[in-house]
């Protein structure tokens, strides 16, 4: 049985109180998080991050959602812009996109040579080992959603006076170039997913469904188990933890 919006309200509610009192909590412990948001495009990250923010402290929480790098940032070395951004103790920190630009866009788009992909692939559990190691809790949320679930959210975004700013000339070429976007993430989540810095994904066909998913996620996975029971049980038909298998099970989409 479908629940209704003010049950849905209701729901979004309790998880939000819990994500404050977890909030509370860890800026007490001095907590250092880092919580990924990747997916394609129109996946819902802009909405699911307002959401989980919605209630939580300014002082200690920052959404970074970097522009295209300069020149300068392109000389760099390459994750450089978004170490500057990493939490310090008591911050939570929400990237909406983040290094991984490198390993699904950048490829596709023919932003980055293939050495550097492949570079960055080798590297990044590594850099990811050096951020747990240094106290940083890390969790990398990728959000999946069908071809046509895609294409209706994109005509949608077109044609919404208020959404005019979301509009990307990447989105012209999303639909086209959905089958290298789907080699390029499956490629991405096999060989950047480790134990130490593991995936999730997320089935965010629904939105209604995935941002509450996303907020019981965050709660069992960072708070203690006192703050985390308001959570519940996550529900495993919209989130799973990533392995190899879900490329091509049916799992992820196609």
């Amino acid at each position: 049985m479908s629940k209704t919006s003010d049950e849905i309200e209701a729901e979004l509610r309790a998880l939000q109180i819990g994500l404050v009192k977890y909030q509370t909590w860890a800026i007490e412990a001095g907590q250092k998080v880092v919580v990924i948001f990747e997916g394609r495009d129109a996946a819902g990250k802009d909405g699911s991050i307002r959401r989980v923010v919605e209630h939580l402290a300014p002082r200690n929480t920052r959404v970074v959602a970097l522009p295209k790098p300069t020149d300068r940032d392109q000389s760099q070395w390459y994750y450089q812009r978004y170490v500057e951004h990493l939490s310090a103790a008591g911050e939570i920190v929400f990237f909406n996109r983040s290094w991984y630009n490198r390993g699904g866009v950048e490829p596709v788009m023919g932003f980055c040579t293939p050495e550097q992909h492949e570079a960055f692939l080798q590297d990044t559990p590594t850099f990811e080992h050096l951020l747990v190691r240094s106290g940083i809790r890390l969790v990398k949320l990728w959000l999946d959603i069908s071809k046509d679930e895609q294409a209706e959210r994109l005509d949608a975004r077109r044609k919404d006076p208020v959404k005019a700013l979301k509009v990307s000339p990447l989105d012209a070429v999303a639909q086209e170039r959905w089958d290298r976007y789907s080699l390029t993430r499956n490629e991405m989540l096999v060989r950047t997913h480790s134990e130490h810095a593991s995936w999730t994904c997320i089935r965010a066909d629904k939105k209604k469904k995935a941002r509450p998913a996303i907020m019981r996620h965050l709660l069992v996975t960072l708070a203690p188990k006192a703050i985390a029971k308001v959570a519940g049980t996550p529900d495993r038909d919209i989130v799973f933890s990533f392995e190899p298998a879900a490329v091509t099970d049916g799992r992820l989409a196609p």
